[in-house]
């Protein structure tokens, strides 16, 4: 124990021990699928990123989401393979790298049961107890015979045993959803043999494997079960999980339970319950995880959107866990146990709910680093030869990013901005209520700004010579761009000057009518944020996409969410409609949209038309000052993608470089990667 520890009163670093393993404090990062693995195994790449986590000062990391244990529970999205010995190395590796920080290293070992994808691997047929369809996955599978329950008990103990060998501490089952869930759960055991029906009847199969696990790995291993405490309409009950959970204390079975809520059989199951992001409230299941806490009396670990330091501590002052996963909260910064030691709360980078770690793992949105950690520092240091002079123009996600991490470097910046804040798009894409927090990347950024002592001036329209005034070693344009419109390349509409932006409507700049169509061209984020807030405020809203769905380029979490929003607030969504032009007829206006399989057109009245085809680089002041710069203004792509610092300039003069949607339109995650790994070797 730290001398930190031992005068504390912090609950979030006081001391856990379960079954002889002492955890130095109350933070972990719950197992998950980072698809970091090299061919199903723990190598380089994955125990970086975990270590990087270690180093921050939690006590427990646990890894391998979903790890399989047999050859018909295959990778479905890129877990490891925890069914052959092979592994056993890894294991090694990785916990004697984990162990030097004082952090336990954990795995998660699993069955798929019915969630499989039974045409990947070794195209076998999914198992179940019984032949219940997955939504998500979409396979049939078979109902288990006596021989399937005995094999796979078997493989599960196999697999404990390689974590015991592999030095680990302890390992987890994954009950919700998988195969030992599937058992226990109403809906998806329908057996009438010894392993159905009654409680006592489906809970057989988790003590069977759990009995077979203790047996390999013995008495000193830490072994715990992650179990949904209440699946809803038709699933496990939570009265019926005090029983099972009962079952398993009563007969030893498991030395902690790590709770969930829900179930993860559909997109929106698995969004809202299961793994939810900011359409949900901060941490909506403490209450009843601690009510199942009291009811067990059994050590209870818990993640899902316990995101700050203040959910969490109160978690634990009042009981209701024993430890909290702070895990997409570690994605977002691996250094928030340090930062509580040194007092600097305030200086932890937000996890705001995104969910962009979920389908592009396990990149944070703001966190360029993570994921990277083989490729970019986590931290940036001072570097060989600060107090060099570097101009950022835009104060959008990329220049924010930019004059950030060079003062960090120890450089003089100066930060333009034309606009009267800092933010750029973000402020616009906040506006939708759900994705408020989205402001939390400006707000941690223009915190950091203060403190680095950054020279933001704000409303200053800067040309080339406010640039060259101050005599810059280093120039970021940042300058973002516009809506594209009608100016798109190769979509000069006619009537398109009788529409109107996303941005338009966002900001205030422009009202909305009564009825509005909206054209999305891109597929993206903007035309169905517009959509969202407008019938939100009760406007009357056709959404036509030249996709096959709204959404398309968004990530399953936030499109899902946009759908489900879209639906209730009586949204018309038309699939595969691009528009053609608009003609004003009396007050109101005639959009003709083609049908992008057929060429067939059709007519929309609405009082408005917004149209939406990403933006524009706004590049005059990069292009005024590239032929002033030593490089010319070119990045070397080259050295990009090799991770490599640009190559050094010899001259007197300034280097040049174009970043964020001043170069190209692209998402905020992009945008902050490309300052990130251009000024964090300044």
């Amino acid at each position: 124990m730290t001398a930190i520890q031992q005068t504390t009163k912090d609950p979030l670093l006081q001391p856990l021990t379960i079954r002889g393993l002492t955890l130095k404090n109350r933070v972990m990062s719950s197992a998950h699928a980072s698809a970091m693995d090299d061919d199903s195994m723990p190598d380089l790449r994955y125990q970086r990123y975990h270590e990087e986590k270690a180093k921050g000062g939690l006590a427990l990391t646990m890894f391998g989401g979903s790890s399989n244990i047999a050859p018909d529970s295959p990778t479905t999205f890129r877990q490891l393979d925890a069914g052959t010995d092979r592994i056993i190395p890894y294991f090694q590796q990785f916990a004697e790298r984990i162990h030097q920080h004082g952090a336990a290293l954990m795995c998660q070992i699993t069955h798929l049961g019915r969630r499989g994808d039974a045409q990947t691997g070794a195209w076998l047929p999914m198992i179940a107890p019984s032949p219940v369809r997955e939504e998500l996955q979409r396979n049939f599978p078979r109902q288990m015979d006596r021989c399937d329950i005995d094999r796979v008990v078997r493989a599960f103990g196999q697999a404990a045993r390689r974590c015991r060998e592999g030095l680990l501490d302890g390992l987890e089952t994954l009950a919700g959803g998988h195969l030992i869930g599937q058992f226990l759960s109403p809906r998806t055991n329908l057996r009438d043999d010894d392993f159905g029906g009654s409680i006592k009847n489906r809970v057989r199969f988790a003590l069977m494997v759990h009995e077979e696990i203790r047996r390999q790995v013995g008495e000193k291993f830490v072994v715990g079960m992650r179990l949904s405490l209440d699946e809803g309409d038709g699933g496990l009950r939570f009265d019926e999980v005090l029983e099972i959970a009962t079952i398993l204390k009563q007969e030893g079975a498991v030395d902690f339970f790590n709770c969930m809520v829900g179930r993860m059989d559909t997109e929106l199951t698995l969004v809202e319950e299961n793994m939810p992001g900011m359409s949900r409230p901060l941490a909506p299941f403490l209450d009843l995880v601690g009510r199942f806490r009291r009811e067990i009396g059994v050590p209870v670990f818990h993640a899902a959107r316990v995101t700050d330091v203040a959910n969490a501590r109160h978690a634990v002052r009042e009981g209701m866990l024993d430890m909290v996963a702070m895990t997409r909260a570690h994605i977002a910064d691996p250094e928030i146990v340090k930062k509580i030691v040194r007092g600097e709360e305030n200086r932890i980078r937000p996890c705001i709910g995104a969910s962009h770690c979920i389908y592009k793992k396990p990149h944070c949105i703001h966190n360029a680093a993570s994921g990277r950690e083989t490729l970019l520092p986590m931290t940036v240091s001072a570097g060989a030869t600060p107090g060099k002079k570097v101009v950022v123009i835009g104060a959008g996600p990329a220049g924010m990013e930019a004059a950030r991490v060079a003062a960090e470097r120890g450089h003089n910046v100066v930060l333009f901005e034309a606009a009267p804040r800092l933010g750029g798009q973000i402020l616009l894409a906040a506006k939708t209520s759900w994705r408020r927090d989205l402001i939390s990347i400006v707000d941690w950024r223009v915190s950091e700004l203060e403190r680095l002592g950054v020279d933001v001036r704000c409303n200053v329209f800067a040309e080339a010579d406010d640039v060259l005034a101050e005599n810059p070693h280093h120039v970021f344009v940042a300058t973002g761009g516009i809506p594209a419109g009608g100016d798109l390349p190769g979509a000069h509409l006619p009537g398109a000057n009788l529409a109107v932006s996303s941005w338009d409507l966002l900001s205030g700049d422009v009202r909305p009518e009564k009825h509005v169509l909206i054209c999305d061209h891109t597929g993206r984020h903007e035309a169905v944020a517009t959509a969202d807030h407008l019938s939100g405020n009760r406007h009357i809203v056709t959404l036509a996409t030249a996709d096959s769905y709204a959404a398309t380029e968004m990530g399953y979490p936030d499109r899902i969410i946009f759908h489900k929003r879209l639906a209730a607030q009586g949204v018309t969504t038309l699939p595969y409609l691009k528009l053609g032009d608009i003609r004003r007829e009396g007050n109101r206006l005639v959009a003709t949209l083609i049908h992008q399989l057929t060429n067939a057109r059709q007519e929309i009245t609405a009082d408005q038309v917004v149209l939406e085809t990403g933006t524009m680089p706004v590049a005059e002041l990069f292009f005024d000052l590239s032929e002033r710069s030593l490089n010319k203004g070119m990045t070397d792509v080259d050295a990009m993608a090799e991770w490599l610092p640009q190559p050094r300039q010899i001259g007197d003069g300034f280097t040049l470089h174009r970043i964020g949607d001043a170069l190209t339109s692209r998402t905020i995650h992009a945008a902050i990667l490309e300052a990130y790994r251009l000024t964090v070797n300044l």
